[in-house]
């Protein structure tokens, strides 16, 4: 009998465990490790977990998540809210939604000193009037409101000066069943100074008292009460600062109005808006308003400051190409112009990438499960999408690298010479982005087996100096782990490679070895990770 053949180190079928490892079975039915609580709340902040995955739906995929937040909150109150703050501050999550869920947790669940730090640090997690929304709607299911919550909230209106209170008050006007007015009558904040007691008493009552008050107070009562395009467009001309949300919704199909708010439109509303901005007849082929849009895109500082994330931008992108909103009725021609704009913008919102200079060997999981929910819950946007998304950042600064696909069982689009499951996929930074995610996002493989980029490039001699692989870890389909087969590889080629895993999904898995100081587990879709990757790769 063979015995090595049923029980070795060095080559174990992922449906088993390698023998001796503390390898846990994940939800497909193979062997990866478990990554400890403070991954799974990197991956939880940045991830999200609404959508879910393709073996959990987002409702146990949540509480999993929240149960590990909750771990952390106890281990370490004060190391969580700051890897809360961290992230969200940053701009390094899609949305902010979980950081306000994970904060939520901290300020109702954690001890004294926990909920104290998260009490302080709201305003930094809760920016927005939305923000603070949709907090509340999260610390409501974790316990009702007291002295701390009601000093924490009141705060978050003193703290801010009387004009950006103003502009808060008239942009975020309600959201999640809660409104200013509704938030001011439960925290009783001391008003600190006339300007500030004018705009509780606006907001609660609805009148506006006698004094100076900020200018975007008297310039949203004026535009709520105008009755045609013209004198919109003068009181947009007078208050630069009157945010889009101001304005009466029977006015927001108007060009002119538009054409009036481009100037001073923030980044985010802007590329939000595009498809309306083109369904008017605003941003048309070679137009003005394209050439400001080209302008605002372009400007790696703005975009950054308005922390605006890779992901919106694709999201935006897609949205934008395709013609038409996934809800209401809105078509519109794409404007060249406008598509390229974007898909510059999602390079430079990733900020400076630092390449290599090493072989990199960039490999995306197109397996079914991939395919699955979308990233963060933004739609269209699936993890293998994400991952083509991602792996374009790294190739834009790289001079050696290769880009597959993988899959256990057979690839319709082999190539000869890449094996059966190993795909070359034609896509390059050198196209337009829109034209490399449709390159991948109509790829429907088997199952996964997350060794074959290893195997792949062992057979071939391919020099490899860094494995990049961007999955969900759920493989389970190949006759070899990818650690093992990553070792493998080293000894045959004689170089000592290594293996940066891109988690796609945030789930508890990952295909890293943590005994192995040649493979490291990053989160997919943080802006920091191209960078972290690369720092890693030249160590």
């Amino acid at each position: 009998m063979e015995y090595q053949k049923h029980f070795s180190t060095r080559t174990t079928p992922q449906a088993e465990a390698i023998p001796g490892s503390v390898q846990v079975a994940n939800s497909a039915g193979g062997f990866s490790w478990a990554v400890d609580d403070w991954t799974r709340l990197d991956r939880f902040l940045v991830l999200g977990s609404e959508g879910g995955s393709y073996y959990a739906s987002g409702v146990p995929l949540t509480r999993e998540n929240a149960e590990a937040v909750l771990r952390c909150v106890k281990a370490d109150g004060a190391r969580t809210v700051a890897r809360i703050v961290e992230i969200s501050e940053a701009g390094r999550a899609p949305k902010n939604d979980p950081a306000l869920f994970a904060l939520a947790m901290c300020a109702k669940l954690g001890d004294e000193a926990t909920r104290r730090v998260a009490y302080e640090a709201l305003p930094r997690v809760a920016r927005i009037g939305t923000h603070l929304y949709h907090f509340l709607s999260f610390v409501e299911g974790f316990g009702g409101w007291g002295r701390g919550l009601k000093r924490a909230v009141a705060r978050w209106y003193t703290g801010r000066d009387a004009g950006k209170l103003a502009y808060d008050l008239v942009k975020y006007r309600q959201r999640d069943g809660w409104a200013h007015r509704d938030v001011l009558r439960l925290a009783h904040p001391t008003a600190p100074s006339p300007e500030h007691q004018g705009l509780f008493h606006w907001t609660v009552k609805g009148e506006r008292p006698e004094g100076n008050l900020p200018d975007v107070l008297d310039a949203f009562i004026a535009v709520q009460g105008a009755t045609t395009d013209d004198e919109v467009v003068a009181v947009i001309a007078k208050c630069k600062a009157l945010p889009w949300e101001a304005i009466p919704t029977e006015r927001l199909g108007s060009a002119k109005v538009w054409e009036a708010l481009l100037p001073n439109l923030p980044v985010t509303a802007l590329v939000r808006n595009l498809g309306r901005m083109t369904a008017n007849g605003l941003i048309g082929s070679m137009s003005a308003a394209g050439r400001i849009v080209a302008e605002r895109l372009a400007d790696e500082g703005a975009l950054r400051k308005a922390r605006l994330h890779p992901l919106a931008v694709l999201v935006a992108l897609k949205t934008y190409e395709q013609g038409r909103g996934e809800r209401g009725k809105l078509t519109w021609e794409p404007v060249r112009e406008v598509v390229d704009a974007l898909d510059k913008a999602f390079y430079l919102s990733f900020g400076t990438v630092t390449p290599t200079g090493k072989r990199l060997l960039l490999a995306l999981d197109v397996s079914g499960s991939m395919g699955g929910p979308e990233l963060a819950g933004m739609v269209g946007i699936t993890p293998r999408v994400g991952s083509a998304a991602m792996a374009l950042v790294t190739a834009n600064v790289e001079k050696q690298y290769e880009i597959v696909g993988f899959t256990a069982g057979q690839s319709r689009t082999s190539h000869a010479g890449y094996g059966a499951a190993i795909t070359r996929l034609a896509i390059s930074p050198r196209q337009r982005l829109d034209d490399a995610v449709r390159t991948v996002s109509g790829l429907d493989f088997g199952g996964t087996d997350c060794a074959l980029p290893m195997l792949w490039a062992a057979e071939h001699k391919v020099p490899v100096d860094t494995f990049v692989v961007y999955t969900d870890s759920e493989t389970w389909a190949g006759s070899v782990h990818p650690s093992q087969a990553l070792r493998a590889y080293r000894e045959k080629m004689g170089i000592a490679a290594k293996s940066v895993v891109v988690s796609m999904v945030p789930n508890e898995f990952t295909i890293a070895d943590p005994d192995d100081a040649g493979m490291l587990d990053v989160v997919g879709f943080d802006t920091a990770t191209p960078n972290v990757l690369a720092d890693f790769a030249i160590q």
